[in-house]
């Protein structure tokens, strides 16, 4: 049964989800409890880690793509860093620092998120390379 991968793809996702929608969870808790609210630093946070991450990765994934199955791929990639990064919530958040009258934080906050995200991308791929 587990050889089928009608099984086993949806099960690598769903057992890299529940990880990675805690590790969502237990960062939130942790920046909530050090640095309050005045700012949204776990999605912050969990967004440029999650870009540098899946830079990282989608780049061994690209050069080892032999010694990576599409299992691990499918654990990390989809169900981790799906459940993990918080685009959304990235949305959402940068609408009700705009509707609080807070601009220049909500400027910040939506132009930093994209341009650093995709720097830390950047960077996750240039480590990566340099690892292999």
């Amino acid at each position: 049964m587990l050889q089928d991968p009608n099984i086993r793809n949806p099960l690598a996702v769903s057992l890299g989800a529940v990880a990675g929608a805690l590790s969502r969870y237990y960062l939130t808790l942790w920046f909530a409890q050090r640095f309050g609210f005045s700012f949204p630093y776990a999605t912050f946070f969990i967004n440029l880690s999650g870009c540098f991450i899946m830079g990282f990765f989608a780049t061994i994934a690209l050069y080892q793509v032999s010694i990576i199955s599409l299992e691990v791929r499918l654990l990390i990639a989809t169900g981790f860093l799906g459940a993990y990064t918080t685009f959304s919530t990235y949305g959402l958040e940068t609408v009700t620092l705009l509707r609080n009258n807070r601009l220049l934080i909500a400027t910040f906050y939506w132009a930093g998120s994209a341009i650093l995200g995709i720097i830390c991308v950047q960077l996750g791929a240039i480590l990566a390379r340099l690892w292999r």
